[in-house]
């Protein structure tokens, strides 16, 4: 059996593991707010087999249970066809935190099963309320981070093994430098965006800091401090990061979080560590100009900020990446 099929078998298993997640969260959801189950499937079961043309056996009852049969397994297919490409996904190397990943998950299945309430004409959900919202919301949440845990689980003991055996290489390849730019371009707007990163994407068997960080205490203790010094950041009384006292701890985190990524990827750590601390360097210095020329034409600091914010994650995410 191929790599990829095993993906999407397994995939589609966390798939199931999700949907059934889901279904128990709608059901304690209507028996703690008493309300009715949602009549949704079953419409856009009716409404599928209208347009293609399809008449039900049966008389006037046993029609209408038996689009309520489809509906609940439209529902169940949607669950496991999401688990299985990010399964092939998983399968061909992309590996997301579960921050990131099961969030992620959840708004795909969440639109795969709105998108065709909408373009049938069933529902507009521009007309919801923030309850009906919760109400579709909250249970995929917990379909992505279930369907995301279950996918890692079974992926956990090939992951190892591979790491295992990979062999070391003797020198960075050109991927890894970009690696390790991309991490201290992002410790350089953010100064604990790299290890952060590095933290969320850790594993216990990886060596050196990286299997460190994997710790939830750790992780939990890198993403308060990524999320103070955001809010920090903000403030006007914040000592530039330009100067000495803002820019040395930057590039001196730069180069940690670089030799642990080239630790874990058993390569050599010097040019990725004096490469990191070059980015760290440059992104530090673009990033107070970027800022002032947003502010000028904004008129506020706010969004330059918030967008440097964003590029700090993301590039902690593409450095953090194995």
């Amino acid at each position: 059996m191929t790599s990829l099929m095993k993906g999407v078998l397994r995939g589609m298993a966390a798939g199931a593991a999700g949907t059934t997640a889901l279904n128990a969260t709608t059901e304690a959801d209507m028996a703690i707010r008493g309300r009715p189950a949602s009549g949704t499937p079953t419409a856009v079961a009716g409404a599928l087999t209208d347009r293609a043309g399809v008449r039900l056996p049966g008389g006037e009852l046993e029609q209408a249970n038996r689009l309520e049969g489809l509906g609940a397994l439209s529902g169940t297919f949607t669950g496991m066809a999401v688990g299985a490409v990010a399964g092939a996904l998983r399968a061909a190397g992309i590996r997301l935190p579960a921050v990131i990943g099961g969030p992620l998950l959840g708004a795909a299945a969440m639109a795969a099963s709105d998108l065709p309430i909408a373009r049938l004409g069933i529902s507009d959900p521009r007309a919801w309320t923030g309850t009906d919202w919760a109400s579709d919301a909250i249970p995929h949440l917990v379909y992505g981070i279930t369907t995301h845990s279950a996918l890692r689980a079974m992926f956990r003991a090939d992951e190892e093994r591979m790491a295992l055996r990979q062999p070391a290489p003797d020198r960075p390849s050109r991927g890894a430098l970009m690696r390790a730019a991309a991490l201290g371009a992002a410790t350089g707007c953010r100064s604990s965006a790299g290890l952060s990163a590095l933290a969320l994407r850790s594993r216990r068997y990886y060596p050196g800091l990286s299997g460190r960080l994997s710790h939830p205490a750790v992780k939990a203790l890198n993403g308060l401090f990524t999320v103070a010094e955001m809010g920090i950041d903000k403030l006007p009384s914040v000592p530039p990061r330009t100067s000495p006292q803002g820019l040395a701890p930057r590039v001196a985190l730069a180069a940690v979080a670089a030799r642990a990524m080239a630790r874990r990827d058993g390569i050599r750590s010097g040019p990725p560590v004096v490469l990191a601390a070059a980015a760290a360097t440059a992104s530090a210095a673009a990033g107070v100009r970027l800022r002032a020329a947003a502010a000028d034409r904004m008129g506020s600091d706010l969004p330059g900020a918030l967008a440097e914010d964003a590029t700090a994650a993301l590039l902690g995410q593409v450095g953090a990446a194995r």
